[in-house]
């Protein structure tokens, strides 16, 4: 004979059997850092809130994210780059089938509104001349920039500085701005660069528009010859920059410019689940989420989708 507490245990296991799958309704995102505002400000908690559900989000140089992520060391439901190049190593990986553009962007010169060359700074904006190159050349203006070893804005700002000496015809000014590549004095964590130019403690620092109008910082805008934005460009112009690093066995690379978007991607290991990270993207991709783009400084998404079959 089955006793009363038996049988309500039994019922219990039957309805908790049928029961539909709760849903997950949490998204964990990792993302190039530079995009720290309107991820955790905006789209993050706007998603987490359709979806009533908890938001995280992780930012740093999307190169070493994409390697911590490829090497398990971290997990994500969604991976946002700039660039296709950190996407290619999940891709590498297998952990991705695709990426899609969700935003894109322009190199700047951002700069201290404390610092003490902010006026001609300002100046150099107005003049669109090559003003700003010449003042970052000055021995005395600090300059930040972040590694490009680790981040592809690190990388962008060597084309950029390439481009311009060539674009005004100052050769040589690259090297005299940057020094070596990974010059300690200039490199700087992505997620705190732009915390050192609002103190002060760097003159101007490189820049990407949006994260830069998102930190509402003044910057000194570029050319389309220069600024890397313009993907008509490509072939005639940005192409005809390269430099070399060395790869993580020692090894010289040869590095080329990328387009300047902003690429999403569902990780095929994601902790809350592929449909999840799916839901995010389109999120992304729907008139509420570019609205929180441009509400950032972002421009529209350009381009194809990477890898798509």
């Amino acid at each position: 004979m089955i006793s009363g507490k038996v049988k309500l245990g039994l019922l219990a296991l039957v309805l908790l059997q049928c029961a539909p799958m709760v849903m997950a309704k949490d998204i964990r995102v990792t993302y190039a850092g530079s995009m720290g505002k309107v991820m955790d400000q905006g789209l993050g908690p706007a998603f987490a809130k359709t979806e009533n559900g908890d938001y995280q989000g992780q930012g740093q140089g999307a190169y070493g994210m994409a390697r911590l992520l490829a090497s398990h060391k971290i997990e994500a439901d969604v991976f946002i780059s700039i660039n296709p190049g950190p996407m290619q190593i999940l891709k590498d990986a297998g952990m991705i089938d695709d990426a899609v553009p969700v935003a894109s962007t322009s190199m700047v010169i951002a700069y201290s509104p404390k610092g003490k060359y902010a006026a001609r700074f300002a100046q150099a904006s107005e003049k669109k001349d090559a003003s700003w190159l010449n003042l970052l050349a000055q021995k005395d203006v600090s300059f930040g920039r972040t590694d490009p070893y680790v981040d592809p804005k690190g990388q962008n700002i060597v084309f950029t500085l390439l481009l311009a000496e060539k674009y005004y015809q100052m050769p040589g000014s690259a090297d005299k701005i940057l020094g070596s590549l990974q010059n300690p004095e200039q490199t700087h964590q992505e997620g705190g660069l732009l915390a050192r130019l609002e103190s002060g403690q760097v003159d101007a620092a490189a820049g990407y528009e949006s994260e830069v109008r998102s930190a509402h910082l003044p910057y000194v805008a570029l050319p389309d010859e220069i600024n890397l934005s313009n993907p008509q460009m490509a072939k005639q112009w940005y192409d005809t920059v390269s430099f070399t690093i060395k790869d993580s066995q020692g090894k010289d690379q040869v590095l080329h410019t990328q387009p300047m978007v902003f690429y999403a991607a569902v990780l095929k290991n994601a902790p809350n689940g592929v449909d999840q990270g799916k839901k995010f993207v389109s999120f992304l991709q729907s008139p509420e989420g570019q609205a929180l783009f441009k509400q950032y400084g972002y421009a529209e998404p350009k381009g194809d989708a990477l890898y798509a079959r």
